[in-house]
């Protein structure tokens, strides 16, 4: 992959300057005792590398990430939203944070059914209905106490990207166009997002209400947005639509600290995201299944090697339709889905002569065209503290609505739930009984934020952003690593594919090999070709401490440097 640099009129990131016009584009680094952070922004991961400069470690970096990825990434990046983070520190010590969006208090399991019995997408997927209740901030304070630094010092990159305004790239002016016509829909008042004329490369976005929602935080802490003038001007926000999220929601979500999914992998510890994440069981599932096969006999993206990890992609999301959710709310049955009794079992059907049908794992249900936007933060101290997060508005922009007088996007997640059983959200993952809208239940996640553990302590940081191409790209990550003996750049940016069960076929990139596409058609795989899958962002360090970081080459993803 070839390294990507976007000129720079200065060398290192200044939070001094009046406007962040210039700034690097880095797709790769090699270095030995110091922080490393990967982000779907330079400016965020930037912000990143300065809280630790200024003393901070791994957890101080990532939070400043997200709060400036609020900024700069508005498509995703969120306080309106929520993520999770598995964290491991230099100790061994091992935690996630689970700061999912929750279903408000009014919420109902046919809130998205019409008279007719008829699922109404819309509603769930645009408008104020769809908004949960956001999980960010708190999510934000609970990592505090792995935290160096003060919460003040933290966001104060945010803030300054906020107010002092920065130059959107070509790719962000472009997403802006693209949606602007929702955000005159779903949006009265005047937006930071909406101008006359086109966006373009070099434009400055300014945002002086989402710097000054962030003040707040600064000075009253979580109370700051989930209580007093933020949390009225939501609750406000909901009322003009047919929203149903109150002050008492807001006030009394809580982020809940879990037991992380650990197992082992030939060799590795690997620490993920448990339920309502599905990703971290479905990586537990595929690994498991497809190391029946000795994947390292083959070599990576062969028509072997894609049809052993397809198959096991295959059963592992006909499980999650069926028993997964979230765990505060069902049977947490992950200890039964995981064991080797049972995938060997689920495995007995794979042969290497044909496709195994998805009517053998699950009853077929039409599916609508995928789509996918999530980002990914991987983070490593010089200490060895390694954090790994995945955070979302769900879809572009989330539900499209924009609080007014406090500048930030809100999330559309209630379409993560089954709104019927049966009907598959907008990234086509189809949901049972499982996963049902509850009041104050948390909606059933992909995203797989990943530590790999050897001998105790982490080498391997890993995410992406996908919707449901998440768990499928960080399984390929370790797999790449792992079986097929491949560094970090190719790792990441080698073409990726995906199998979800439903619909029955393999998504390809673009570039994908067309001897090994023509060869999986011959045992009755259907094929579809996209433009990119994911945008992983990968960190590996040797037993030597040396550092190999790249962002994935499918965006504006940028390494920063402590």
């Amino acid at each position: 992959m070839k390294k990507i640099f976007i000129a720079a009129l200065f060398t290192a990131f200044n939070f001094s300057f009046a406007q962040f016009t210039d700034f690097n584009i880095i797709k790769e680094v090699k270095v030995k005792n110091k922080g490393v952070v990967i982000s779907a922004h330079p400016l965020a991961s930037e912000a990143g590398a300065e809280v630790m400069k200024m003393g901070g470690n791994a957890y101080d970096a990532v939070v400043a990430t997200q709060y400036a990825l609020a900024v700069v990434y508005p498509q995703a990046g969120n306080i309106g939203g929520g993520g999770f983070l598995v964290g491991v520190k230099n100790n061994g010590e091992k935690f996630t944070l689970d700061y999912r969006e929750t279903a408000p208090k009014k919420a109902s399991k046919d809130m998205y059914v019409d008279k007719n019995g008829k699922a109404d997408t819309e509603l769930s997927q645009y408008g104020r209905l769809a908004v949960g209740v956001p999980g960010s901030i708190s999510g934000f304070f609970s990592t505090l106490k792995y935290c160096k630094l003060p919460m003040d010092k933290i966001i104060q990159p945010a803030i300054d990207l906020a107010e002092k305004g920065f130059a959107i790239t070509e790719m962000e002016a472009n997403m802006l166009n693209t949606h602007k016509e929702n955000f005159l829909k779903h949006n009265k008042s005047s937006i930071a997002f909406i101008k006359d004329t086109p966006w373009k490369a070099g434009d400055l976005l300014v945002q002086k209400e989402l710097a000054a929602t962030l003040r707040l935080i600064q000075k009253l802490g979580a109370k700051g947005f989930y209580e007093g003038k933020t949390a009225e001007l939501m609750v406000s926000e909901m009322k003009k639509g047919n929203g149903i999220i109150t002050l008492e929601d807001l006030k009394n979500y809580k982020t809940v600290e879990r037991k992380p999914l650990e197992f082992d992998y030939k060799g590795s510890r690997v620490v993920t995201m448990p339920l309502p994440s599905s990703g971290g069981v479905l990586l537990a599932q595929m690994l498991t299944m497809a190391g029946y096969e000795n994947l390292e006999k083959y070599q990576q993206n062969s028509t072997e090697a894609v049809q052993i990890m397809a198959e096991a992609e295959r059963r592992a999301f006909a499980d999650r339709a069926e028993y997964m959710g979230d765990p505060d709310f069902i049977e947490d049955k992950t200890t039964y889905l995981t064991s080797d009794s049972y995938l060997k079992n689920r495995w007995k059907s794979f042969s290497f002569s044909k496709a195994t049908p998805s009517s053998e794992v699950g009853k077929i249900i039409s599916q609508p065209k995928e789509s996918t936007q999530t980002t990914h933060i991987s983070v490593i101290d010089k200490e060895g503290n390694t954090a790994s997060v995945t955070t979302t508005l769900n879809g572009y922009y989330g539900s499209k609505v924009v609080v007014s007088g406090a500048g930030f996007f809100l999330n559309n997640e209630m379409d993560d739930f089954s709104i019927k059983p049966g009907v598959p959200n907008m990234f086509g993952a189809v949901g049972g009984e499982a996963n049902s809208i509850q009041p104050n239940k948390r909606m059933l996640s992909s995203m797989t934020p990943t530590i790999l553990l050897k001998n105790g302590k982490p080498y391997m940081v890993v995410g992406t952003p996908g919707g449901t191409t998440i768990p499928t790209s960080v399984y390929q990550s370790i797999v790449n690593v792992i079986d097929f003996k491949l560094n970090a750049n190719i790792s990441v940016n080698a073409p990726k594919f995906h199998h979800q069960w439903l619909p029955e076929k393999i998504t390809v990139e673009n570039n994908f090999p067309e001897s090994t596409i023509t060869a999986l058609k011959s045992k009755n795989y259907v094929i579809e070709k996209i433009k990119h899958i994911g945008k992983t962002e990968l960190i590996l360090m040797d037993d030597n401490g040396n550092i190999h970081a790249v962002a994935d080459g499918r965006g504006d993803d940028s390494v920063a440097v402590e």
